[in-house]
């Protein structure tokens, strides 16, 4: 049962997407299969853009592998209580 180029069991109901080309909401189908958009009141189709090119992380002091692997030198701490009562 095929409603514009897309076929009724595949789609799904995209809830509060507003078309392009009419500005109708609750209107745009996607396609499960191809990801296409279609607007069932208008017939607008729309094919989703391919997924972005995922460029590497930007290299900085925490994300660099040697900057992980160094180790800080544990130093024992005294903790000295103040009497209650004078100023410090």
């Amino acid at each position: 049962m095929p409603v514009g180029d897309i076929e009724l069991k595949n789609r799904r109901f995209i809830a509060g997407a507003v078309c392009p080309r009419c500005s109708a909401m609750d209107k745009i189908v996607v396609d499960l299969g191809t990801d296409a958009r279609e607007c069932v009141a208008c017939g607008f189709t729309d094919q989703r853009p391919g997924d972005p090119v995922v460029s590497k992380e930007v290299p900085t002091r925490v994300s660099r592998g040697a900057a992980r692997r160094v180790e800080t030198k544990a130093e024992a701490v005294k903790l000295v209580d103040e009497p209650s009562g004078e100023p410090t």
